[in-house]
């Protein structure tokens, strides 16, 4: 396939990349600066632009089978660039006619898992609670991806980890894994790829988790 990653310079953009290469697909990366994407290989073709810009990232989603995002807020002070980035995304995208669109979300913007005891529902409250600004910018997004035309998918990820890939981890559509508290960004970025051809999963946000 021909995908296009956004966030290419980022812990799962990193993992998207370099899978999706592996896997023999052509990929575009998308970034402000080369110099911090370490990633190399053949089929790979890194494209410089301003990430605000629809027009100067419309050339990067032409003819695409695919796009995959993992732009998001580094910190809490960076709370709303994932909605202001996306955005210029989508406007790209439905300007070019490229329709398959994977986003990273987080796992407090699903339902809850009705399994889930007292300590996971004081822990997803508290971890809410303390990134409330980061999570108001990912709701933000995901209502920008439900006003949009393209077919995107919302992947709800818990708390992050740098773990080898493993490819052993749950996967709710429409929901969140019960007791999902932790997966690696390098399954995050599997399960990502995998997404890209189900269409169960269009229009959708989907929890993963170990």
């Amino acid at each position: 396939m021909k995908l296009t990653v956004f966030g290419a310079t980022g812990g799962i953009g990193q993992e998207i990349v370099r899978q999706a290469l592996t896997a023999g697909h052509q990929v575009t990366a998308v970034v402000r600066d080369p110099a911090r994407l370490p990633v190399t290989g053949a089929g790979l073709e890194v494209f410089r632009a301003d990430l605000t810009d629809p027009e100067a990232v419309r050339p990067a989603v032409t003819g695409r089978d695919a796009v995959l995002s993992g732009l998001g807020a580094r910190s809490r002070k960076d709370a709303g660039v994932t909605t202001r980035l996306t955005r210029a995304v989508l406007r790209a995208m439905e300007a070019e006619g490229t329709r398959r669109l994977l986003v990273v979300s987080a796992a407090p913007l699903g339902p809850a898992a009705p399994q889930d005891g007292p300590l996971d529902r004081a822990m997803r409250a508290m971890v809410s609670a303390v990134l409330k600004g980061v999570y108001d910018d990912l709701r933000e997004m995901e209502a920008e991806l439900a006003r949009s035309a393209v077919d995107w998918t919302s992947v709800r990820p818990p708390r992050l980890q740098e773990k080898p890939l493993t490819g052993m981890y749950r996967t709710v559509v429409g929901g969140t894994p019960a007791r999902s508290r932790f997966i690696g960004r390098a399954d995050v970025a599997h399960a990502m790829l995998a997404m890209t051809e189900d269409a169960g999963t269009v229009k959708q946000g989907v929890g993963v988790a170990y």
